[in-house]
Parts: structure tokens; C-alpha cells; sequence
């Protein structure tokens, strides 16, 4: 089973805001999830949680991220720890 780390929307028309899931690569955008690892609101983008050890694991593990995703990660410097921890 391919596992990605995607958003997943949430809110309403005009005013999105995105949970951070560990998904199954075949599942629809907002269809089954594996777990909820965070979130994040476009309107402000200081707006983002994340937990921090699940994400780490989820990524050792071989989950890849979206883009955007990936993006995120690295503004939290989850990215960086990842590639540190697997030297």
C-alpha cells in the first residue's frame, strides 16, 4: 500500500481550510485517511499545527508528500530533521 501525506479540504465554499492525512495513493482527495497529523488555513499561514514525531514516523516510513505538503514540512523544518535522521 503507497501511503501519502496530503490535504485534505475542509470548510466552506470561499473558505478553505485543510487537514494534513496519511492516505492510501488509490483513496479519493477527501475520501479515507489513515490518521490526521495536522492543519493548516490558507488565510493565514501562521495558522499551521502539526505533530511533529507522528509525521516523522509516517515519513520513515516511507509516506511521500504532496507538493504542497512537502512545502509545509519544510517551513517547520520536519523535512530537514527527516533527512538528518536518516544519514
Amino acid at each position: 500500500m503507497a501511503v501519502k501525506l496530503r490535504l485534505q479540504r475542509h470548510g466552506t465554499v470561499k473558505r478553505p481550510y485543510y487537514r494534513v492525512v496519511a492516505a492510501d495513493a488509490k483513496q479519493k482527495r477527501d475520501g479515507r485517511y489513515l490518521e490526521i497529523i495536522g492543519s493548516y488555513d490558507p488565510t493565514n499561514d501562521s495558522a499551521v499545527t502539526l505533530d511533529e514525531a507522528r509525521a516523522l514516523d509516517w515519513l520513515s516510513r516511507g509516506a511521500q508528500p504532496t507538493a504542497t505538503v512537502k512545502n509545509i514540512l519544510s517551513k517547520a523544518g520536519i523535512i530537514a530533521k527527516h533527512k538528518q535522521n536518516n544519514k
